[in-house]
């Protein structure tokens, strides 16, 4: 059996009475003062994110920019320096590998921050690609640890308990501080994964773990995996092996703002065209249950004849919203706005309606 890995943080997590749980191969903090707590911490103020767990790999080489736009669905030619981009790499299938987020640096390197679950597979996957370009790829999942700071306050506490200048940052843009003694540079994005402005920073454990302390002595709520997940949940945002994986593709997953068919061929490409040639069989939507049901991963979703016409992905009882609320993956011929449909909660049956599958309205910082 594998050994479970620990973030640089990890005694400070336990020391704060974490619930700490196994996810991505790491033992990670699940909750400290509660879910909800959390998740309303962020939303109203801001909260801070161990999420050294994620993955990262650097491509080098005078052909970095064709190769990336070749395991790549979003479109990264001509972009300017500083800018990233979310977008996944597909199989010939046209299933998902991954999905991740591309910062460029120049047109000869690129920085792929990558799931946990996935790095080994990615890694392979990607350098098992590189015939006929000339790149380099360097896993660099442990030289960087990260945390996600995150709320309508992250910029203000960014600047005034880490001392970092963010404000001319834009939304899905980055850039290297030399404000810590820290070898690499520290890397901050305004990037995050909660529909709240906030920014995400990359650096040495030493660098972390001091950032975190700052943080924490500041007053600022430390979060756990769980309201990571329920934030989200609320702005519509994906979670590979919910909402994503191998046998589901970008398409289906309602993600067709992120895949530029009319680029260059990409791997997956092809499939791709075909499927929308053919047409898209199924289609992730909102679902808004009626009663007291709470929808959960797994669960069958129904038509009003009874019959299975597709299966939750991610379900709660929105903490923001204060709705039962679910992603599901159904039959395209269901999948229009108003559609009624039914979610079978264990034994019993609940009404449904298909809505927008962005339940919250991202505040980001354009």
């Amino acid at each position: 059996m594998k050994e479970m890995k620990k973030t640089c943080l990890h005694d400070r997590h336990v020391a704060l009475g974490a619930m700490m749980s196994p996810f991505g191969g790491f033992d990670m903090p699940i909750q400290y003062a509660g879910i909800v707590e959390e998740h309303n911490a962020v939303r109203r103020r801001c909260g801070v994110f161990d999420v050294s767990h994620m993955g990262e790999v650097r491509i080098t080489g005078r052909d970095a920019e064709k190769f990336v736009n070749h395991i790549f669905t979003n479109d990264i030619a001509g972009a300017p320096q500083g800018k990233i981009f979310y977008g996944m790499m597909l199989n010939a299938h046209g299933g998902v590998v991954d999905d991740l987020l591309v910062y460029k640096y120049s047109d000869t390197e690129y920085f792929l921050v990558i799931n946990a679950s996935n790095i080994d597979k990615d890694v392979a996957w990607i350098k098992s690609n590189t015939d006929g370009f000339d790149v380099e790829v360097e896993d660099e999942s442990d030289v960087y640890s990260e945390l996600a700071v995150q709320g309508p306050e992250a910029e203000r506490i960014m600047r005034e308990v880490l001392g970092l200048e963010v404000g001319h940052l834009g939304f899905y843009t980055f850039e290297e501080f030399a404000k810590y003694d820290g070898d690499p540079a520290v890397i901050v994005s305004r990037t995050g994964y909660t529909g709240e402005d906030g920014f995400e920073i990359y650096a040495s454990d030493d660098v972390i773990e001091s950032c975190w302390d700052a943080l924490i002595d500041a007053g600022v709520q430390p979060c756990g995996l769980g309201c990571r997940d329920t934030l989200r949940f609320e702005a519509g945002l994906p979670l590979y092996g919910d909402e994503l994986s191998e046998d589901v593709t970008p398409l289906e997953a309602s993600l067709s703002m992120f895949v530029k068919l009319d680029k260059d061929g990409f791997i997956g490409r092809d499939a791709l065209m075909a499927l929308k040639s053919a047409g898209v069989p199924r289609k992730t939507v909102g679902l808004e249950v009626e009663g007291q049901a709470i929808p959960r991963h797994g669960y069958e979703v129904l038509d009003e004849a009874g019959n299975k016409v597709g299966t939750v992905t991610t379900g709660y009882h929105s903490i923001t919203l204060g709705r039962n609320l679910a992603m599901a993956l159904v039959d395209s011929s269901c999948a229009a706005l108003g559609t009624r449909l039914n979610v079978r909660v264990r034994r019993k049956i609940f009404p449904a309606t298909v809505v927008k599958k962005r339940f919250y309205t991202p505040n980001y910082k354009k």
